[in-house]
């Protein structure tokens, strides 16, 4: 069992998805039950309070507090048993939803409720909120599958929780001790208000706020385990939890519906209803909007769409009730498509699930906040409700975009509230007053799923009556008399405009950047709040490349959000009080890869790699730097002083001794081998090149340093082919650079000298017309992609950015298309870089119009990462990030197929860790051409 309590663990647990922050006294990170029982016990020893947490993607405040956190979702995890003729399963309160599904799905089984974050989310954090999903409609919320809990009380006592027939309720009330206190104080709480009970606690599924006290009613079986889910970790510890699995239908077809606008979309749920749909899922053209072009694809027209997922014994079934339900809907659609393919139904459901992170940022570029994003009503009221919803916010002057569960009436909303002052925040609490009072008017539950927290719990009072209030803290007192178990929460509550983590970056922060953040309107501070702390950077098993490092080392620090809090508090100054010196922002960073998959990957496009730029010019401003950013930062001079004497230098690399001294001095990991200098840079032994061209169809190659000096038969290459297609193809007539190593190393005042020398020997060729061939993805997706932050207003940049392409996107447009086939099957590597800016699918198209059979991995970053991979330290995350998707694929793969990958770090870290040789997408069309 770990105990921390330094200002970097305590940084990373200020804090959840919410709007709330709270200083932990200490974060327990336990490797086994009887760790976490000890941990409850230190915390009783010494009077603090206890604050469960999972993933830490509760959305309500639920999972921070000021007490001693207890994180199970390190090491409390995994599935203890499954039986599939029962249909159930027992799980550790740390095990992440989709690990559980993985064990089930074989035996045709699942687990019912499947909120977005499942690829990260804990079962422990599902019965703290009462978790629910886009299947709770056919499937139900946790409480609905839950059937038995093993959980523990502050003062250490420790039973099971389930359902109880009378004699075994007077059973247990005749136990000496805290669970005969328990059983016995239940009992009278029921009998003394079975009237209250039957008559303000409605069985309506989504009333999720307050206890769900009902479960204790005879008629529902006395189940305490079901009446302790959504308790927030407010009266017991989950240890274990055994819950029901569902059967998982034959066939499933997703039905996409177009409709006007969202409130006519939510008009029409209750027919929709009537066809037994597994999701009746909704959101709308401006949260569509917020996706890159292409995304929505798919879509039929509309202003709403719902997503209707419907069963059958047959495919052809399914399909069938799918179209009848549509045409059923008649003259209230725009439009509609039934969709059988699971590709396609997955580029579309991941609209919806990321819809958390998208509605973070309005289409202007504002920011949105949860406060308010989770309220349900009954279905049949939902459109009434979502009437009543827009008139409130017109006038109060917010915006919103609108998605969620519209089959069980429960809407997702962020809003642009004010959060920076002081008379936004009171109008950001009379906003949400007034709309817990629409809820209440329409039958509803302030929260639907994510449970109360902080946002909700004073709000209690305007849905529940004084008498019901005052039974919930009865219930809560039965448990945890001394108010340990994470207080605050539902009873006893925070005001929901207290504690908000939201801060403005002081202006020694803020004024000293260098960076021009064009996305967050120039502000750092206000990048580091787009992270929400959703989670996604967490996924451990699912594709896509972020986040690399946490995948290897499973530390919250060395996630997307780790960092991105670390930065937050940085600007707090509250526990990192150092700013930019900081050395635990700076040990986070450390093994950050710069692979920018969360600028791809994270919902809210964070950053990281740029973020980082920054930090570590701040950081290392007028101060000695690591020998590697000498090195490396500096090495497309070095390789110009090689290429002086290419064959002293590959003597000396060769050499073991000469190689050891090469590294130690320059901060390079010892157990790389250093690479071999070409004989003649490419712009030496193509000096021809160096020449103005007539036509329309001119194109510069861009000479980058990697290909240029190590590898130039990439260039040649490129240029032989690019030249068959019918292009003009030239050198600058001077040597350039993109800056990449300096900007990676965070030396950003040389890089952007650099980048003007460049941009002033590019600027006759663009004002010309001509475009900018990239080869190597990291130097191009540069261009593409950074240039308006580190050269913020300049013309010229901003002609290069638009006329930069990739090597395959020339091919795509070619004048002279080419028409040689290649008789070979290859699997790829995309670049990290490629993958977050540039896209692959103008490659694919190039490999498939050269008949290559081509398998595209996906297989996460490489783990070289540039500079990255070399650097002394670093090595074992390297090998890890390789070994966690790619190496093995590689190994899976027969000798004969060749592997494909255009990033020079890519085909770096296959050949020295593989044993395979990589080609460039050049190289191999080369071979058509011969």
């Amino acid at each position: 069992m770990e105990i921390r309590t330094d200002p970097a663990t305590l940084a990373l647990y200020t804090t959840d998805a919410s709007n709330y922050r709270h200083v932990p006294l200490g974060v327990v990170l336990p490797e086994t039950v009887d760790d976490v029982i000890a941990a409850v016990a230190a915390a009783r020893a010494r009077g603090l309070p206890v604050v469960a947490r999972g993933g830490g993607t509760s959305v309500a405040g639920n999972s921070c507090g000021p007490g001693l956190v207890i994180d199970t979702a390190r090491h409390v995890h995994g599935v203890q048993w499954l039986d599939p003729a029962a249909r159930l399963a027992r799980v550790a309160p740390g095990t992440v939803l989709d690990d559980l599904q993985a064990l089930a799905v074989p035996h045709g089984l699942r687990f019912g409720p499947d909120p977005s974050t499942h690829s990260r989310c804990t079962i422990g954090g599902m019965i703290g909120n009462n978790a629910c999903g886009s299947h709770s409609v056919a499937w139900g919320r946790t409480a609905d599958v839950v059937r038995e809990l093993d959980v523990l009380l502050y003062d250490g006592t420790r039973f099971t929780a389930g359902p109880a027939d009378p004699s075994e309720v007077d059973r247990r009330a005749a136990l000496p001790g805290t669970e005969g206190r328990v059983f016995t104080q239940l009992r009278s709480l029921v009998r003394d208000n079975l009237a209250l009970l039957r008559t303000e606690l409605s069985t309506w599924p989504r009333r999720v706020s307050g206890y769900g006290l009902e479960h204790l009613l005879p008629e529902n079986g006395f189940d305490l385990a079901k009446a302790l889910v959504g308790s927030e970790g407010t009266c017991v510890t989950v240890l274990s939890a055994t819950v029901a699995l569902a059967e998982l239908p034959k066939h499933r077809v997703l039905a996409v519906l177009g409709f006007p606008s969202d409130i006519d979309a939510a008009d029409a749920v209750p027919a929709i209803l009537l066809w037994s749909p597994l999701t009746v899922e909704g959101v709308d053209a401006e949260l569509v909007g917020l996706l890159e072009p292409g995304r929505n694809r798919g879509l039929p027209p509309g202003g709403a769409w719902l997503f209707v997922e419907l069963s059958g014994d047959s495919a052809a079934e399914a399909a069938a009730r799918a179209r009848e339900l549509a045409a059923s809907l008649g003259a209230a659609l725009t439009g509609s498509v039934v969709l059988d393919d699971p590709a396609a139904q997955r580029r579309l459901w991941r609209i919806r699930e990321e819809g958390a992170g998208l509605a973070t940022r309005l289409a202007d570029g504002s920011e949105a906040w949860p406060g308010w994003e989770d309220a349900a009503v009954p279905p049949e009221r939902l459109g009434s409700y979502l009437r009543g919803f827009k008139d409130l916010m017109l006038r109060h002057g917010r915006r919103s975009v609108v998605y969620g569960h519209y089959g069980e009436g429960c809407l997702h909303l962020r809003l642009d509230f004010d959060l920076l002052s002081a008379a936004g925040k009171a109008q950001f609490r009379e906003f949400v007053e007034e709309a817990a009072d629409l809820v209440a008017a329409h039958g509803g539950s302030l929260s639907g799923e994510h449970g109360d927290g902080q946002a909700r719990s004073a709000l209690l009072s305007r849905m529940y009556s004084p008498e019901m209030l005052a039974l919930f803290a009865r219930f809560k007192g039965i448990f945890d008399p001394e108010g340990r178990m994470n207080p605050g929460i539902i009873v006893e509550p925070r005001p929901v405009d207290a504690d908000l983590r939201v801060r403005r970056a002081p202006l020694a922060i803020e004024d000293v950047t260098v960076l021009g953040y064009p996305e967050d309107r120039g502000s750092f501070g206000q990048a580091m709040r787009r992270c929400v702390g959703v989670g996604k950077c967490r996924n451990t098993s699912g594709g896509g490349v972020m986040c690399p490092s946490y995948r290897a080392t499973r530390e919250e620090q060395h996630s997307t959000r780790g960092r991105a809090h670390l930065l937050a508090e940085m600007i707090n100054g509250e526990v990192i009080k150092d700013g930019w010196r900081s050395a635990e922002v700076a040990e986070a960073l450390d093994l950050c890869l710069s692979c920018k998959g969360c600028l791809s990957d994270c919902p809210v496009d964070v950053d990281m790699a740029t973020y980082k730029a920054e930090f570590l010019h701040q950081h290392y401003r007028g101060r000695l730097r690591p020998a590697s950013h000498y090195s490396m930062g500096w090495l497309p001079l070095w390789l110009r002083g090689a290429a002086l004497a290419p064959r002293v230098a590959n003597f000396f690399a060769r050499r073991r001794w000469a190689a050891a001294v090469v590294k130690w001095l320059g901060g390079i990991a010892p157990e790389r081998a250093l690479p071999e200098f070409a004989p003649v840079p490419f712009t030496v032994a193509r000096a021809d090149l160096r020449r103005w061209a007539s036509g329309e169809r001119r194109v510069v190659l861009w000479p980058d340093s990697f290909n240029n000096y190590l590898t130039p038969d990439v260039l040649d290459a490129a240029a032989e082919v690019l030249t068959a297609a019918g292009y003009a193809v030239v050198l600058p007539d001077r040597g350039v650079c993109c800056g990449l190593t300096w900007i990676s190393t965070g030396q950003l005042a040389t890089a952007r000298r650099v980048l003007r020398r460049t941009l002033a020997v590019l600027k006759p060729y663009l004002d010309a017309g001509y475009q900018v061939a990239g080869l190597e993805p990291s130097c191009t997706a540069l261009f593409r992609g950074d240039l308006p932050a580190l050269l913020p207003g300049d013309a010229t940049a901003e002609l290069l950015a638009t006329r930069t392409r990739t090597f395959a996107e020339l091919l795509a447009d070619a004048p002279e298309p080419l028409t040689a086939k290649l008789d070979v099957e290859t699997i790829t590597q995309v670049h990290c870089h490629q993958h977050a800016v540039l896209g692959f699918d103008a490659d694919e198209a190039a490999l498939s119009a050269a008949g290559v059979r081509n398998t595209t991995l996906d297989a996460g970053c490489c783990g070289l990462a540039g500079n990255f991979g070399f650097e002394r330290g670093h090595y074992e995350v390297s090998l890890a990030c390789a070994e966690d998707r790619l190496l093995p694929a590689l190994r899976a793969t027969p000798e004969s197929t060749v592997v494909l990958s255009d990033g020079f770090s890519c085909r770096t870290q296959i050949g020295q860790e593989a044993g395979r040789p990589a080609v460039h997408l050049a190289q191999l069309l080369r071979r058509a051409l011969r």
